[in-house]
């Protein structure tokens, strides 16, 4: 995307991008690639969001019990705002779940990393993270651990497997491409070889969110569909991003270095000793350099990269330097690194970690132009927009993962 923005002196570029015709009808995209641009993407009232959560093709809904879930789903669509309202309810019925459940996996988790570091001297923290998430979001989400179900220890392994099933016209595993063409990037991969392993975790769902249920039936969702909705939101949205989030945030951490350690350390322990030695939501927001941190984690390695609206009339995009005509009907297109580290908002250290970025007032007014939740980070979630209804809680994993490393560990 950068070598297009230099080849053609413009951060809003047509170009062509994956799958092949196969799967997708249409390659073609307009590319806002500039953080002026790229909100775009937020505005419903210009934009739909009609089946292209994964951009110019969309999997198979044999993959999600029939049912266009959620993420597919335009808000002008009455099951949409019925599903998002059904996940709200449930963020806000386990909200005191939250903390202790992170706390007791992910102490376990740094637990198994220090016993493995003393027996082979090294641990794998993405494999131990994989497995520890699953059983986290079930505990917190439902107050059921997975573990404790049929699932045993698969579900983890289940999950990633579907995942890919979706997912896989846009990845690379590192294979020959004589070999990954034809078979990531050709043709869907049939959803029958995944079938068994979606009735496990459909099973699993439909038993621990009895009470989600509940309440989906007094929303006007039939059972079936809001159990895959909560499916895909679980395990898709929430289970895939911190596959991806809580390793990116470890590693931006690590790197910044023991001074900045030592600032984290500070405050982290200071806030916890206020609060009689507990971790708490009040304890948390003292934490201003520790959120900026995991702010600044989200800016730089958003966990997903792809946005896509089709204009649902003629209009104008603008961007730093230009205004570009766009016809309705044409799909539009964000690579989100390439916004959220423009060097016209963020300056000369806008490819860097900057841990205190965000901190103090003219720090927070930055925060606009973090776009990782599908919306700015200074606007809310609604039943009426596609920004993601677990936004908040997502920045609170991570401010908890920096919380429970350095109570822990000095660096």
């Amino acid at each position: 995307f950068e070598s297009r923005v230099e080849k053609y002196g413009s951060t809003v570029v047509r170009i062509n991008v994956p799958p092949g015709p196969f799967m997708a009808r249409d390659p073609r995209v307009v590319a806002v690639l500039d953080a002026k641009s790229f909100p775009v993407l937020f505005d419903v009232d210009k934009v739909e969001k009609k089946n292209l959560f994964t951009g110019t093709y969309m999997p198979s809904t044999s993959l999600t019990g029939g049912f266009r879930v959620c993420s597919y789903l335009d808000p002008s669509e009455p099951t949409h705002t019925k599903v998002k309202q059904l996940l709200f309810s449930l963020l806000a019925s386990r909200k005191d779940a939250f903390i202790p459940a992170f706390r007791s996996h992910f102490s376990s988790l740094l637990a198994t990393v220090e016993s493995q570091l003393v027996l082979s001297k090294k641990s794998n923290f993405n494999t131990l993270n994989d497995a520890t998430s699953f059983e986290f979001i079930g505990d917190a989400y439902f107050g059921v651990l997975p573990s404790a179900s049929d699932l045993g220890t698969t579900g983890p392994t289940k999950a990633a497997k579907w995942l890919i099933f979706q997912l896989h016209p846009l990845v690379t595993l590192g294979l020959p491409m004589i070999l990954e063409e034809p078979l990531l990037h050709t043709v869907h991969l049939p959803p029958i070889l995944v079938s068994g392993d979606y009735k496990a975790l459909y099973k699993y769902f439909y038993a621990a969110a009895t009470k989600a249920l509940d309440t989906a039936e007094g929303l006007g969702l039939k059972r079936d569909e809001a159990c895959h909705n909560l499916l895909f939101a679980t395990v898709f949205n929430s289970y895939g991003g911190l596959k991806v989030l809580l390793p990116g945030i470890l590693a931006r951490i690590a790197g910044a270095g023991e001074k900045f350690h030592q600032k984290l350390v500070a405050e982290i322990r200071a806030a916890v000793a206020d609060a009689g030695g507990k971790v708490t939501i009040e304890a948390l927001e003292k934490m201003e350099l520790t959120k900026s941190a995991v702010w600044e984690a989200l800016r730089l390695d958003p966990p997903v990269k792809f946005q896509y609206g089709r204009a649902k009339a003629d209009m104008n995009i603008e961007s730093h330097d230009a205004v570009f005509a766009v016809k309705k009907g044409e799909m539009l297109f964000g690579y989100q690194p390439c916004a959220t580290r423009d060097p016209r908002v963020f300056g000369s250290t806008a490819r860097e970690f900057v841990g205190d970025r965000f901190v103090g007032e003219e720090g927070r007014k930055l925060l606009q132009y973090v776009y990782w939740s599908n919306g700015r980070e200074t606007e809310s979630p609604s039943v009426d927009n596609k920004q993601c209804p677990g936004k908040n809680l997502v920045v609170l994993v991570g401010r908890l993962l920096v919380v429970e490393l350095f109570l822990r560990y000095d660096t």
